[in-house]
């Protein structure tokens, strides 16, 4: 008979698929260890199912328009801090897409953000990014720099979609079939894996600008009007990267 010790590092090693042949391998064993493995093995195989029925729900979409060979879901993030740029992301998922754990990027950990970032970026179709400054932002508004940006994105896929799944937004100039969505990020698998696929980009910018600028904290709230922000602002006056139509109430 095996050890409890044995038993429990199989099942901490067994991937999920697997669980269900060593819960019937070890039923009959009456020692309450091996009784409490089997009991979470359980949990993590009716979580798997939880989030897979979330994940066909969240391609409701997707299905919808399962005609189309190019699936576009479009999302930007960064219209609302004071400093860096608007980034928009365009991701075409492939049509038997197996990525779970996609939702709305801001529901999400950074941990997990940054593992499906990678995921989407070896699995989807296309994937691209677009970017504003703060310049361009202050030149011509937020929401035209956003427009801007989810342009260079769909531009920059290499292939051209058959629909655009966007987060709320209809884009100007844009000659294909666009479907905007209420809170898209969390009804669209496409638009949700954009939203992560502009965070982690835009992110991983903002931690380089706070080397740059130390003092403002950047890699802590990446633009955001926190408290220390704010603070940083008024005593250190707006560096480059500032967009200076949202703070001249500090300066």
């Amino acid at each position: 008979m095996k050890s409890i010790s044995d038993i429990t590092a199989l099942f901490k090693n067994a991937p999920v698929s697997e669980l269900p042949e060593l819960i019937g391998e070890y039923s009959d064993d009456e020692r309450g260890g091996v009784k409490k493995l089997i009991d979470g093995a359980k949990k993590k195989i009716a979580a798997l199912e939880a989030e897979k029925k979330r994940i066909y729900a969240l391609s409701e979409f997707e299905r919808k328009y399962a005609d189309c060979s190019f699936i576009c879901g479009i999302d930007e993030v960064g219209r609302g801090p004071l400093a860096g740029p608007v980034v928009a992301g365009a991701v075409i998922l492939p049509k038997d897409c197996d990525i779970l754990y996609i939702n709305d990027s801001k529901k999400l950990s950074e941990k997990m953000r940054e593992e499906l970032y990678e995921e989407i970026k070896e699995k989807a179709v296309a994937a691209s990014v677009g970017h504003r400054s703060a310049e361009r932002i202050d030149e011509i508004n937020i929401l035209q720099a956003t427009y801007e940006a989810m342009r260079e994105a769909i531009a920059g896929l290499g292939v051209t979609p058959d629909i655009l799944l966007n987060d709320a937004v209809t884009i100007p100039g844009v000659n294909i079939r666009q479907v905007p969505i209420i809170k898209g990020d969390a009804k669209s698998i496409s638009i949700g894996a954009a939203s992560i696929f502009a965070k982690v980009t835009r992110d991983r910018e903002m931690v380089e600008y706070d080397k740059m600028y130390p003092e403002y904290g950047f890699a802590k709230h990446v633009g955001y009007g926190t408290a220390q922000h704010i603070e940083a602002i008024k005593k250190y006056g707006p560096c480059p990267i500032h967009r200076k139509t949202f703070i001249k109430n500090f300066i």
